[in-house]
């Protein structure tokens, strides 16, 4: 039977500067920008997309930077890191390059088996974290600022804070595919698929402070699925649960409905396609701001009102 969820399709955050945003993620991290549009919910704020060379499902973190907004705080009832995987032999490498550009990080730690994990943060207070591991087969992406041999694949995991966590993990396994992998002391690792790009892990945190949103804070958590139609059926399954899912709403470059999890993550399931493509020659993406049709008559003040950004990486060699 097929799979109605296939694991991470994308990350969503939130920023207080766009163009300090590009310049962190493709210049110091090196990913590539495969979007540049607008928050189709708030036309007159960017959203920009992150991810591997074709922005496939399991890479994608993006943002909306909204300019001057209030820090944000990590805690329960939040996706708290987003995890980046990259190769174990890349480590003394990255270690050097967050000194460079004086990026504090956390000592190397071992976590699960054939893992090893460095904690940072970027400008505005967002949890990442770079996993060391030679069980990731995906090419990574590099706009040759980092070699390819280290360069980022796409996502690792996600790690999710909690009172406990029983309740999300109940949605994850009933309703989402995912089976429980691995736990260690409070970490509960769930996964759609048993590979990299596809870890969600959830820390029992009862002593926890509740997170609050703002800049620096994870807006939602997107789960893949392969179409329309097993999107409805995901949607069905979720209504049963009466966790009252939204309409499918059109998002471009996917489909998209959105429910929050009884922790208090809102959780969106989003179509694998038509994907970044749609609409940008994929030698070209993230070059131009893309605006969705409903949108294109607006385009004129749309673009007076957003301050123009790009991808600058000369700083950055």
């Amino acid at each position: 039977m097929e799979k109605l969820i296939t694991g991470i399709h994308h990350v969503t955050a939130i920023a207080s500067g766009a163009q300090e945003n590009i310049d962190f993620y493709t210049g110091i991290l090196g990913v590539r920008l495969v979007k540049k549009t607008v928050n189709f919910d708030a036309q007159g704020v960017y959203h920009i997309y992150y991810g591997d060379e074709q922005g496939n499902p399991g890479s994608i973190l993006t943002f909306f930077p909204y300019s001057g907004l209030v820090k944000g705080r990590h805690g329960k009832g939040f996706l708290n890191t987003t995890a980046f995987s990259v190769p174990y032999s890349a480590l003394d490498f990255w270690l050097d390059r967050l000194k460079r550009f004086d990026i504090k990080f956390q000592e190397p730690q071992e976590r699960f088996e054939k893992e090893v994990v460095v904690y940072l943060e970027d400008m505005d207070g967002l949890g990442l974290e770079l996993v060391f591991n030679d069980i990731d087969t995906r090419p990574g992406f590099t706009y040759g600022l980092i070699p390819l041999e280290h360069a980022i694949k796409g996502f690792y995991s996600v790690e999710i804070w909690e009172e406990g966590y029983e309740r999300t993990a109940a949605i994850l396994t009933g309703q989402l595919d995912h089976v429980l992998i691995a736990e260690k002391g409070n970490r509960f690792r769930f996964a759609a698929q048993n590979s990299p790009g596809n870890y969600i892990d959830i820390l029992c945190s009862p002593d926890s402070l509740k997170g609050l949103s703002g800049s620096g804070t994870v807006h939602h958590l997107a789960f893949s699925t392969p179409t329309k139609e097993t999107q409805l059926l995901v949607r069905e399954k979720i209504v049963q649960r009466s966790l009252n899912p939204t309409p499918v709403l059109d998002r471009q470059y996917f489909t998209s409905i959105y429910f929050r999890e009884p922790g208090g993550v809102l959780f969106e399931i989003a179509t694998a396609g038509p994907g970044f493509s749609v609409d940008e020659d994929e030698k070209h993406l993230g070059e131009a701001l893309k605006l969705p049709p409903w949108y294109e008559h607006n385009r004129a003040q749309i673009e007076k009102e957003l301050v123009p950004v790009k991808v600058n990486l000369e700083k950055y060699k």
